[in-house]
């Protein structure tokens, strides 16, 4: 820790720069259990560095995603549980670069808060850390800004960004999707990070009592359901795209089905979902409920139980199930490709 810095006129308007190295302490053991072979720096430097293996790769192609958590952290505040935000952030930037076909390498944290209190963001970069050993990441470096005045002093916002590497011949290729082609579903643990300000609307959150419980939801609190972490879907994909040839990945995010899963299709191709094959769990049917939320917009807004679509040709659809099953998925068959320009159709 730099015991030498300091400034009182600073910490008087309101900034303390101490916190601020007290809070690097906490969270090197977290950084520590990220670290992959390219890291070549440790945090507190003015730039993380890595060199990636390019040994197996003939045409290397970076690949970035960026993100945050989003109004879902108000949940987080109001249960003062703030250890698995960080795994929602991750996650929110490595399933949409693997839906490249990429593999993470590295990931950077950026948290703001209203006072720095060093063992909240160490307990959320604690998060941040556990997300990154599930996608094979290493966390490499970040920033924590003290900004009082601007934001609460108990509250803060969480982004991050995500890079990593694919050859260029094995970028997924989604002009070889053809109709007839099967769509998978890898399930969801919930809510994911998407949707929070419909879902704090619905539940009157901000007002109410998250600590609530409900049979739908096998007497667990609210809170406790809508904090479930994103699922990281890193290691799964990367199996499957080693033994199958995949044409197209969606990551469910804002937006839900409409949205998203068009994003992986070519123009002329639409995805047929049979909605009695979503298996939805039930933290959205109580959403719906609360809400009197129709079916349309659920679908437009959440991912309704699935993580991430994966299209395959017929002939790969029970190797790629087997291969999912076999990495800790118990991906499903949802729909098929069909000649459409209507983007998703639910039947």
């Amino acid at each position: 820790m730099n015991t030498k810095s300091h400034s009182e006129s600073y910490k008087q308007a309101g900034v303390d720069i101490t916190a601020g190295y007290k809070a690097v302490e906490l969270m090197k053991a977290s950084v520590a259990r990220t670290r992959t072979s390219g890291v070549e720096s440790g945090i507190g430097g003015f730039g993380g560095l890595f060199a990636p293996d390019l040994t197996e790769i003939k045409n290397p192609v970076l690949v970035s995603g960026t993100d945050g958590v989003g109004t879902k952290l108000k949940i987080a505040f109001l249960m003062d549980k703030h250890d698995t935000v960080g795994i929602d952030c991750v996650a929110m930037c490595v399933n949409d670069v693997v839906c490249c076909g990429a593999k993470p390498l590295f990931f950077l944290d950026y948290i703001a808060c209203g006072k720095n209190v060093p063992e909240k963001i160490a307990s959320i970069v604690e998060g941040v850390a556990e997300g990154c050993v599930q996608s094979g990441s290493a966390l490499i470096g970040g920033e924590t800004a003290e900004m009082p005045g601007f934001y609460p002093e108990d509250e803060y916002d969480l982004a991050g960004f995500s890079v990593g590497i694919v050859d260029r011949e094995k970028v997924i290729d989604r002009t070889k999707m053809q109709a007839g082609d099967v769509i998978l579903a890898l399930p969801s643990s919930g809510v994911h990070s998407n949707g929070f300000s419909l879902v704090r609307k619905v539940f009157r959150v901000d007002e109410g009592d998250i600590h609530r419980k409900y049979d739908e939801l096998d007497g667990r609190e609210l809170g406790e359901v809508l904090l479930t972490p994103t699922k990281i879907y890193v290691r799964p994909i990367l199996a499957l795209l080693e033994q199958v040839t995949v044409k197209g990945i969606s990551h469910i995010t804002g937006g839900g089905f409409y949205e998203n899963i068009p994003r992986s299709f070519p123009e002329g191709l639409s995805a047929k979902i049979e909605k009695k094959a979503v298996r939805t769990p039930p933290i959205f049917p109580l959403i719906a409920a609360e809400g009197h939320i129709d079916e349309r917009d659920l679908f437009n807004t959440f991912n309704m139980g699935v993580g991430m679509s994966v299209v395959v040709s017929p002939a790969d659809a029970d190797k790629a199930l087997e291969v999912l099953r076999g990495a800790g998925e118990d991906a499903y068959v949802i729909g098929e490709v069909v000649r459409s320009d209507d983007g998703v159709i639910l039947c």
